[in-house]
């Protein structure tokens, strides 16, 4: 069964997936797979930005979302007529010529993956180029434009080991496009010595999870910064520095979201 592999820690945001799967399916009829896509408003494959943080304590995360090819695919189940199919391969195809406008799959899919062609009265999404598959072609045109290798395609068997990598993915369907390394929530700050006007560098600094008890420990860098990431979402913490026989301790941490903490006081003198 094929199977995409996305490593979001070395997706660097070229935008070349995106690009290459406009000039792949925009303006070209690949009947019996799919029709053209529209010059606008829909992305088969679209790179999202995000700006985790806030300034200077921040991280850009980049995420190519498509279809899933879900296992267990909603937009199949609501399909009246029948349009929409798993291929022996593992991708989901909404056929063209079965496909009566009915509107039910672009609201089923949990991925908002699923877009609807007003002037085709046809629901369109990302075929997994199923077409340069059948042509001889070894991977889709997003996977073939990848820079960085961030993007991979292949029988999963092949890719298991990566695969045996993944954490958490994405809400929704079991699907057939797996992601490793997904941005988890971070917690950062600087410390300084308000007398000596100076960051302190090398204080212990130990987060501790107010439910579970579970802490982490770093040190503060040459510049006073410490950086927790990797962190559980949705955990309330605590964090005590420690340096020279002082501390410092601040008892409730929200971090629902990416936090940094600012600039923190702790008199060493």
């Amino acid at each position: 069964m094929k199977t995409f592999v996305l490593d979001l820690s070395i997706c660097n945001g070229c935008y070349c997936c995106q690009i290459a799967c406009k000039d792949e399916h925009v303006g070209n009829d690949w009947m019996p797979y799919a029709r053209p896509q529209p010059d606008t408003g829909q992305f088969w494959v679209r790179l999202h930005e995000t700006t985790r943080g806030s300034v200077p304590k921040v991280r850009v995360s980049y995420f190519p979302q498509m279809c899933m090819h879900c296992e267990d695919a909603p937009c199949m189940t609501v399909c009246e007529p029948g349009a929409i199919y798993r291929r022996a391969d593992g991708l989901v195809i909404v056929d063209p010529e079965k496909c009566t406008g009915c509107k039910l799959c672009p609201d089923s899919c949990p991925h908002d993956a699923i877009y609807f062609n007003e002037g085709m009265n046809l629901a369109q999404k990302c075929t997994g180029c199923a077409h340069l598959l059948d042509d001889g072609w070894d991977v889709p045109r997003c996977v073939d434009s990848c820079a960085s290798g961030a993007l991979q395609f292949g029988e999963e068997e092949d890719l298991k080991e990566l695969i045996a990598k993944a954490g958490d993915q994405p809400k929704g369907c079991k699907g057939r496009v797996i992601y490793l390394n997904v941005p988890k929530t971070f917690v950062a700050g600087t410390l300084y010595d308000p007398i000596e006007k100076e960051v302190i560098i090398g204080a212990n600094c130990t987060l501790t999870d107010k439910d579970s008890k579970e802490s982490y420990q770093v040190q503060t860098d040459g510049f006073g910064d410490f950086w927790f990431e990797g962190l559980p979402d949705g955990r309330t913490f605590s964090l005590t520095f420690e340096k020279d026989g002082k501390s410092k301790t601040i008892d409730t941490i929200d971090a629902a979201k990416d936090v940094n903490l600012g600039d923190i006081a702790m008199g060493m003198s």
